[in-house]
């Protein structure tokens, strides 16, 4: 069993991030010692831990988190990844005209002088 700061430092989730997780039924630890409230996490929330670390940095929103953890088998992860990637690239190409048109906008300026 590890301490939640322990377990923050093996996992790269603030032990901020790990009690709001418990808060919002996200990852809860394996166990809370009644007396002090101590949270200690096991080796099975590890790899939920790092996956979970992994969707925040993909841009997953907290009830997108939760519709993974709620499915656990993780059947419909690559499709919802794959969504993920589609949102992100259309994003990007969005983001790639505005740079076009902000160029256009300034080499017209430049024209009109």
């Amino acid at each position: 069993m590890y301490k939640i700061g322990e377990f923050a430092a093996l996992t790269g989730l603030s032990k901020e991030t790990l009690r709001y997780y418990a808060e919002v039924n996200l990852l809860e630890p394996a166990y809370m010692d009644p007396i002090n409230k101590y949270r200690y996490y096991d080796d099975g929330s590890y790899f939920l831990a790092l996956l979970l670390g992994k969707l925040r940095r993909f841009g997953f929103t907290i009830q997108e988190m939760k519709a993974v953890m709620e499915d656990e088998s993780f059947a419909h992860l690559e499709d919802l990844l794959r969504d993920k990637k589609a949102n992100i690239e259309n994003k990007i190409n969005e983001l790639h005209l505005q740079v076009t048109e902000i160029d256009e906008f300034l080499r017209s300026g430049r024209d009109n002088e």
